[in-house]
C-alpha cells in the first residue's frame, strides 16, 4: 500500500482518515497522540473547563503523557488555570505548546496573543481555521492523550474538531438544572450524527457539602444527572461538588495542586480505550 497523501480527494480508500467525505487533518509530523477526547457542553457556565483540567491532571499523575488543546478561542480559560501565559515559541517543528510544572502540555489562542486580555473578535470560519492548526502546526510532542476543551453549543468548531480531529469520544458536561437536561441532548445527538461516541456524563457543581456538618445542599435545584443520562442512553461519570477551593487554585493558577480525587473516572475511560502508558 502506498504512503497516505491526506488527499482524500484522488483516493478511493476506506480509511479512518476519512469521514463523511471529509478528510481528518493530518497531526503535526514530529507529534503523535494515541487518542484525543472532547469534552463538551450544550451550554455556557457549567464549568466544561474545569471539567477538562481536572481531567488532564488526573490524567496526568496516573502517568500518562496528557496535552489540552484549548478549543474555545473566544473564552479560553486553560493558560491562566495552570499558570501559564506570554507567548508560546516557534521552532523547526512547529509551535512549541507550552508544558506546565506538572509536563502537561498546552495550546490556546491566548498563548499567541500579546496581552491575554486581548479579545479575539474574528468570524466562525477563521476561530476554525485556528483550531485546525493548533493540530496541524503545534508541536506536541508523544502523547498518550489530547484533551479537546470545546467552546459551548454546536456551532462552527466543534463541527469542525469533530469533522477534522480524529476524535476517539467526548464528555458531556451538564449541570443540574432542569433546562440543561435538553440542552445535553442537542450535544449529545450532534455526536451521534458525527458518529463520535459519546463516553459519558458529567454533573458538575451538583452539590455543596457543608464543611462543618457534611450536608449534601443541593444549591442548584435537586441533581437531573441519572435521568438525563438514561434518556440519552449514556453513562454518568461523575457529580463534581461545588468547590470553592478549585476555584481559587484556578484563579491562581495551580490548578495541578488539587489535592482532591476530582475526576478520577477518566482513567476508566482511557483503560477502555485500551490507551497504554
Amino acid at each position: 500500500m502506498s504512503e497516505c497523501t491526506h488527499d482524500c480527494s484522488s483516493c478511493s480508500a476506506d480509511c479512518s482518515s476519512r469521514e463523511g467525505g471529509i478528510a481528518k487533518k493530518p497531526l503535526n509530523g514530529f507529534s503523535s497522540v494515541k487518542k484525543v477526547i472532547g469534552v463538551v457542553s450544550g451550554k455556557g457556565g457549567v464549568g466544561k473547563s474545569m471539567v477538562t483540567a481536572l481531567s488532564a491532571v488526573a490524567a496526568n499523575r496516573d502517568g500518562y503523557k496528557v496535552g489540552i488543546l484549548d478549543a474555545d478561542i473566544t473564552g479560553p480559560s486553560i493558560p491562566k488555570m495552570f499558570g501559564q501565559s506570554g507567548q508560546v515559541e516557534p521552532s523547526e517543528m512547529g509551535l512549541m505548546a507550552r508544558e506546565t510544572a506538572g509536563e502537561i502540555k498546552l495550546m490556546s489562542i491566548n498563548l499567541l496573543t500579546e496581552n491575554e486580555t486581548d479579545p479575539v473578535i474574528w468570524r466562525g470560519p477563521v476561530i476554525a481555521g485556528v483550531v485546525e492548526q493548533f493540530w496541524t502546526d503545534v508541536y506536541w510532542g508523544d502523547l498518550d492523550v489530547l484533551f479537546v476543551d470545546m467552546p459551548p453549543g454546536t456551532g462552527d468548531v466543534p463541527l469542525t474538531v469533530f469533522q477534522s480531529l480524529p476524535i476517539d469520544g467526548i464528555i458531556v458536561v451538564t449541570s443540574p438544572q432542569e433546562l440543561v437536561s435538553m440542552i445535553v441532548a442537542k450535544a449529545v445527538n450532534m455526536a451521534k450524527l458525527m458518529n463520535v461516541p459519546v463516553l459519558g456524563l458529567v454533573e458538575n457543581m451538583s452539590y455543596y457539602e457543608c464543611p462543618e456538618c457534611g450536608k449534601k445542599i443541593e444549591i442548584f435545584g435537586e441533581s437531573t444527572a441519572e435521568k438525563v443520562a438514561e434518556a440519552n442512553g449514556i453513562r454518568l461519570l461523575e457529580k463534581l461538588p461545588i468547590n470553592p477551593d478549585l476555584a481559587k487554585l484556578a484563579d491562581k493558577g495551580k490548578i495541578e495542586f488539587a489535592a482532591g480525587t476530582e475526576m478520577e473516572s477518566i482513567l476508566s475511560v482511557l483503560d477502555e480505550l485500551g490507551v497504554e502508558k
